[in-house]
């Protein structure tokens, strides 16, 4: 029986992220309120495959991976198939590969394609004249102003001396995923422009230089590019998801080098990267210097100036965030050797970190471990093996102290209609790393040790469960746990597809963790546990070619049945119009939510204008609605808008500090341009 599928799209027109992708980001975010949003490769990576399809008669191991749709049995199995009958004839085939099902093909038909001509420019010429150049120019602002701007005249000491607006300017020119180059500048709400301290313009500015498969040289990256080894426990600069509903793609996969164009200012690299690679081997080697803010202190009586900390916002808007700006000289080298067949793969991984200032963390019990110093490294072996339908995968590394982290997987394909996946990691609390993303509970690899396993059953071609089930320790303490703790966290979710039409998922997400609870004062801070629990259902139905509706109804508990238990509400309607071969689109959301404080908080995804989304917090109670819209004049220029509002009955204030708007009410509007040429 072969797989029948009618696809139409505008080949301008950016399809919505996999609803599996929108639910990873929003897990992101909740398991880290510092994620930034400023990251948008991933969706600039999706355009470019509807651009330029991955052809996947060609595709190596690293293309499939980039999708981030498919797992690593998916990925090997495909590529035993090919080899072992041949290239593929049609894009039906591809339900022959094991493992593969037809809601998997659906979700991958626009960025894939088959076809036994491999086209790849191997002149300078096509590369640097046959590609794409576009400009693109976005402006934010909150229109209410908050305290930080209102204290501009007064003699206040801190204050907000910039504009309101937060703007983003990004040159990118790409042939294919053969080349790409180009700079991005940005400037924060709040900042100065061309004035003050900032009499450059932006406040941040990047450029990059990336080619591929010239000769031996499989990447070479010149100028900012993000480094992305093993299974995250030395660096890792990919966008990587941990625990969701995609309970099979537990493990990371990305190219070693890859470039570097967002706005965010933190995880990446500045300097030059090469990877060699030639038959099975291949090699990496790349080198960075940047400065980084920091808190910094001078220590006039010992003469010995030290950062007590890395500062991740990025923001220089008031005197004391320009005085951390760029305090911290950091220099990182580093390397990758490995040898990769069809069914394994062994990898050797460096990074090495040199600063400029000692590192001194303040003297609190949970930083008895904490980086410190003047230098730091990482070095690791990562492996991975294909046996049939089994796939082991782990990682072994070590800092300079002799500090072990471990991690450890295996996805197995049971059956053509259950897929598992466990993974086990052991992380010494003296393990410190620098940007790294391993599958974790803590935001970064160190004082952990836990159980993770997932199943996937595909119960019918319209009906799929995936659960998993979580169970981790912190043999030292953290921040707000003075104790050694412990949690777990379980989630279940049915996934209903009866036709191309609708889809429909509920999930039920039940965790449990370790906290400081100390209401009487006492001396010792007590640490309970605080289980919170999640109902949620969304419902999408295609009306017709142009409209579709989407909704969400979501309900938390936290801490039920103790004294400090809240509850949390949250409702949205969104309606699409996206019509074929039309230069108008825009979508509209309705919000409500309610909850009894931010422990019972719930995240929505929302659509922004292309390349950004967001993901607010939502708690205490209110009304949000947003509308999005595109119009594409030619094929040249597109305009993209946005308008968003919160409003807050009964409140008379919103936020704190200098971020504080009297009032009910928060607005927002975007405006972005697009030029192609």
């Amino acid at each position: 029986m072969f797989l029948n599928i009618a696809i139409s799209y505008c080949q301008d027109t950016l399809p919505e992220p996999p609803q599996v992708i929108e639910q990873q980001l929003e897990n992101l975010t909740q398991s880290n309120d510092d994620v930034t949003t400023e990251d948008d490769s991933y969706l600039q990576d999706l355009e470019q495959f509807i651009k330029d399809p991955i052809n996947l008669n060609y595709a190596d191991e690293g293309q499939l991976a980039e999708l981030k749709i498919l797992s690593s049995i998916q990925i090997s199995n495909l590529i035993l198939y090919r080899k072992l009958l041949g290239n593929f004839i049609s894009i039906y085939e591809l339900q022959a590969v094991p493992d593969w099902d037809i809601n998997l093909i659906k979700k991958l038909r626009v960025y894939v394609t088959v076809s036994n001509t491999l086209n790849v420019f191997n002149s300078l010429h096509s590369r640097l004249k046959k590609g794409r150049n576009t400009l693109l120019i976005r402006g934010i602002q909150t229109l209410e102003k908050s305290k930080g701007y209102l204290l501009n005249n007064s003699n206040a000491v801190n204050f907000y001396p910039g504009s309101p607006q937060k703007f983003l300017v990004r040159y990118k020119y790409v042939f294919k995923n053969l080349l790409q180059y180009g700079i991005t500048a940005e400037k924060d709400a709040g900042e100065q422009f061309f004035k003050g301290a900032q009499k450059n313009g932006f406040d941040f500015y990047s450029a990059h230089f990336f080619a591929k498969n010239i000769g031996i040289i499989k990447s070479l990256a010149i100028g900012d590019f993000t480094v992305s080894l093993g299974q995250g426990l030395t660096q890792w600069g990919s966008l990587a998801f941990r625990k969701g509903p995609d309970v099979i793609n537990i493990k990371r996969q990305s190219d070693v080098l890859r470039p570097y164009n967002s706005a965010g200012e933190i995880a990446f690299n500045r300097g030059v990267g090469i990877t060699l690679q030639k038959n099975n081997w291949a090699a990496t080697a790349f080198a960075s210097y940047r400065k980084l803010d920091a808190n910094f202190n001078a220590d006039t009586l010992n003469f010995e100036d030290f950062v007590s900390s890395l500062q991740t916002s990025g923001l220089h808007r008031t005197a004391s965030e320009v005085a951390n700006k760029h305090t911290q000289g950091q220099f990182t080298s580093g390397g990758n050797i490995s040898y990769s067949t069809d069914r394994l793969h062994i990898g050797i991984n460096a990074v090495h970190y040199n600063f400029e200032h000692n590192i001194i963390k303040p003297v609190y019990l949970y930083n008895a471990y904490a980086i410190s110093g003047k230098a730091i490294g990482n070095y690791s072996i990562d492996y991975s093996y294909t046996y049939k339908n089994l796939h082991f995968f782990g990682e072994a590394a070590t800092d300079e102290d002799m500090d072990k982290a471990f991690i450890n997987g295996l996805l197995m394909s049971v059956d053509s209609h259950v897929d598992m996946s466990f993974l086990y990691r052991k992380i010494s609390r003296g393990y410190q790393s620098l940007y790294t993303n391993a599958f974790t509970e803590n935001t970064f690899p160190t004082n952990e040790s836990g159980l993770y396993a997932g199943i996937s059953i595909l119960a019918s071609s319209y009906l799929q469960i995936n659960a998993y089930a979580d169970f981790y320790k912190f043999p030292w303490l953290k921040y707000r746990v003075d104790a050694p703790s412990s949690g777990n966290d379980y989630l279940i979710q049915v996934t209903y597809l009866p036709n191309k039409q609708v889809e429909v998922y509920t999930r039920y997400h039940v965790e449990k963790k370790s906290i400081n609870y100390n209401p009487d004062g006492v001396t010792l801070n007590p640490v309970i546990t605080q289980p919170k629990q999640d109902l949620r259902t969304q419902f999408f139905y295609k009306l017709n070619l142009a409209f579709a509706l989407r909704a969400r109804v979501e309900l938390s508990w936290f801490d039920k049945k103790e004294t400090d238990a809240q509850n949390g509400f949250l409702i949205y309607t969104d309606v699409l119009y996206k019509p074929l071969l039309k230069p108008f689109s825009g979508n509209i959301r309705v919000q409500y939510f309610e909850t009894d404080g931010y422990d019972s908080r719930l995240y929505a995804y929302e659509d922004d204008v292309r390349y950004s989304y967001s993901i607010p917090v939502f708690f205490d109670k209110g009304y949000r609605y947003y509308i999005n819209f595109n119009y594409d004049f030619n094929k040249k220029i597109s305009v993209w808008g946005r308008f968003a509002q919160t409003i807050y009955p009964g409140k008379t204030s919103i936020g704190s500090g200098l971020d504080m708007i009297e009032g009910n009410k928060k607005s927002e509007i975007t405006l972005q341009v697009i030029y192609s040429f």
